[in-house]
Parts: C-alpha cells; sequence; structure tokens
C-alpha cells in the first residue's frame, strides 16, 4: 500500500474517533457539571498539549513520527475506554482531558509524514485536499454512529467504546507499513522559530487565520450539540444525520478548492469568502429557538460548514506550500494553534456562558470569527 494511502486512511480512522470524541464530549461532562466547568475540563487537556508541544519536535527527532503515531494512539484507545468504564466526574474530568490533550500530538505526527511523501509543491494543495478528505469522509459518518448508538437514550459509553475501537485499525496500518521518515529535521530553539514566523507577514497571517479556523473547531463541535440538545431540545436521533448533513460541505468542497488554488484563483479570495460564511452563520445560531424549523438549522450549519471548509483547505495548503517536512519547528508551532485553540476558545466560552447566556455567546465568537478572519486573509501573500 503506497504511503499516502496509509496516511490517508489513518487520517480516516482518526477522524472517526476523533470527530466523536468531540461532539459527545461536553453534552457527556454536562451530564456531572456545569457548561462552564466542563469548558475548563477541555482546557485542561488544551494546557497539557501546549506543554507538551515545544518538545514535540526533540521528541520527534529521537523516536521517529510513525513510532509516536502508533503510542498515542494506543494511549487515545485507553482514555476512550477509561471514559467509558469509570463514569465519575473526577475520573471522567482526568481522562477527558487526557483524550483532548493527545489529538494535536497524533495530528502533529500525520502532518510531518504526509510532508516526507510531497517532492513538487505544485502538488501540495490537491495531495493535502485528499488528505483532508479522508478526514472529512468519517467525520461525516461519525454523527450517524452517534445518532444509531444514542437514538433511544443518552448511552455515552456506547459511543466512547466505538471510538475506540475505530483506533484499532490505525495502529494496525501504521505497524504494518513503513513510511518515508523524511529528512532528519535540522532543530532550532522552537521560540526562535515562533520570531521568525512572526517577522514574516505571510506566514504570521496564515498561522493566525488556521487559529481562527481553530477556534471555530472547538466552539462549533463542543458547544453547538450542547446548545441543540439540551436547549433547543432536539433528541440525538435527529442531530445524528442533522450533523451529518452538515459535514458534506468538507467532502464536496475542499479537494475542488486546493485544485483551484494550485491552478486558477489562489488561496486569498476563496479563504476571505470562507470566513464571511464561517463567521456569519455561526453567529446566526444566536437566533434558534425551539421553534425554528429544522430545515432552517441545518441550512445555517451546512452554510457555515462550507465556509470553515474553504478556510481550511486554504489555510493548509498554503501553510504547506511555504514549508516542507524539515521545517519540522514551523510545523510544530502551526499545529501548536489547535491545543492553543482547545485552551483559549472553551475559556473564552466559560467566560461568556458565566455573565451571559448561548445565544450572546454564539454572537460574539460568530462576528469575532467573521471579522478577524477578514482582517487575517488581507494581510496574506496570494502565491498568484
Amino acid at each position: 500500500m503506497r504511503p499516502r494511502v496509509v496516511l490517508s486512511l489513518g487520517n480516516f480512522f482518526f477522524a472517526l474517533f476523533s470527530t466523536a470524541l468531540t461532539y459527545i464530549i461536553v453534552p457527556y461532562l454536562f451530564s456531572f457539571m456545569s457548561e462552564v466547568s466542563a469548558g475548563l475540563v477541555i482546557a485542561a487537556g488544551a494546557l497539557v498539549s501546549c506543554i507538551v508541544f515545544p518538545f514535540l519536535p526533540r521528541i520527534v527527532a529521537r523516536y521517529g513520527a510513525q513510532q509516536l503515531a502508533i503510542i498515542i494512539a494506543i494511549l487515545e484507545m485507553l482514555s476512550l475506554l477509561a471514559l467509558a468504564a469509570v463514569p465519575n466526574a473526577l475520573s471522567v474530568s482526568v481522562f477527558a482531558s487526557m483524550a483532548i490533550a493527545l489529538g494535536p500530538f497524533l495530528a502533529y505526527q500525520l502532518d510531518l509524514l504526509l510532508e516526507a511523501t510531497v517532492a513538487e509543491e505544485g502538488v501540495t494543495g490537491r495531495v493535502r485536499t485528499i488528505f483532508l478528505t479522508a478526514w472529512n469522509v468519517a467525520a461525516l459518518a461519525a454523527p450517524l454512529l452517534m445518532g444509531a448508538l444514542l437514538a433511544s437514550r443518552d448511552a455515552y459509553h456506547l459511543v466512547f467504546i466505538a471510538s475506540a475501537a475505530a483506533t484499532v485499525p490505525f495502529i494496525i496500518l501504521f505497524a504494518a507499513r513503513k513510511l518515508p521518515p523524511g529528512t532528519p529535521p535540522l532543530l532550532s530553539h522552537v521560540k526562535d522559530t515562533a520570531q521568525c514566523m512572526v517577522r514574516d507577514r505571510d506566514l504570521a497571517a496564515v498561522t493566525f487565520g488556521h487559529f481562527l479556523l481553530y477556534l471555530f473547531f472547538s466552539w462549533a463541535p463542543f458547544y453547538t450539540p450542547l446548545y441543540l440538545h439540551e436547549i433547543i431540545g432536539i433528541p440525538w436521533s435527529d442531530l445524528g444525520w442533522i450533523f451529518a448533513v452538515m459535514l458534506v460541505p468538507y467532502v464536496l468542497i475542499e479537494y475542488p478548492a486546493g485544485i483551484l488554488a494550485d491552478k486558477v484563483i489562489g488561496d486569498k479570495e476563496m479563504m476571505f469568502i470562507g470566513y464571511i460564511l464561517a463567521g456569519a452563520s455561526f453567529a446566526a445560531i444566536s437566533l434558534f429557538t425551539q421553534n425554528t424549523p429544522l430545515i432552517l438549522i441545518l441550512a445555517v450549519l451546512v452554510t457555515s460548514r462550507a465556509g470553515a471548509a474553504l478556510v481550511e483547505s486554504m489555510t493548509e495548503g498554503h501553510f504547506f506550500r511555504r514549508v516542507s517536512e524539515k521545517d519540522v519547528n514551523s510545523i510544530s508551532v502551526f499545529r501548536g494553534i489547535w491545543p492553543v485553540a482547545n485552551l483559549v476558545a472553551p475559556v473564552a466560552a466559560s467566560i461568556i456562558l458565566l455573565f451571559g447566556n448561548y445565544p450572546l455567546f454564539f454572537a460574539l465568537t460568530g462576528g469575532f470569527i467573521a471579522s478577524a478572519g477578514v482582517t487575517s486573509t488581507l494581510l496574506i501573500k496570494d502565491f498568484r
């Protein structure tokens, strides 16, 4: 099996267990604590990621990305099984934080391994969007699985068990096929790398834009299911298919967008449109009530993901045109955006919800994504 196929399949299974975890973790924590406390549990896991991330380049240089990917997947499996087996507030908090912390580490290893397979930067957009599409197909299937498992009751432990099972083929794939390690990284201090990126307006802008995307990726799946299920009262049997349809734009948009960016338009214009769609539609969730038709809710959610799909494909493609697998510290900073966003997003959400309500939360965060995203896009230097 070709390395890119292995990596795309691995990303598929990674998405399967990661997406299921992301969509149910806050509603699950909400059964033990307030939504404010649930946000702080998520933030605790992200804090662990932020602390460990600066050391990842040296760990990769010593042990290799493929070996670390296997170890991280095993730890993720154990965390998910523990969440299913020991349902009390303390243990749930510990293992939920651990499961959240591990996700960015695994994404980082896959990035390095995928970059090692790219020899010509002219195909970066297509290679990375195929990789992202594999993720998105699995992310589309995960809500259907959740809806089926939770149709009769909120048996969240079944979702954790199913998610743990999805780590098994990932581990087998990576243990069975030796992947290209790429050129051994030349290490510099991550602080120096971050300073270099800040001095490069283009890299700084696309990295900040990616940070905004990951704020959306934290706020949307953590708090939208909680709001729609617990406050609006939509059952999981409906939310399962709604979330599945909602994620279709990722499958349909990202690969064609990558080809257009490679050959026709460039990144900047599509990124601009993406931020406006994602931010404005996320803000529109603040207008939902118990009387809002499901078809209107679905339309708003689909629009938000269409925007996010454009932003994701453009920020990923733009950044990885500028770097290679040898730029391991730059990739570390770029992927370090995920845990930083996972730290900032729930803390910000907890503060807003402590003093406000859900409509205020969606209006403020959606407006911020749109306005800050447009600003960062204007600072990017289009390669065309």
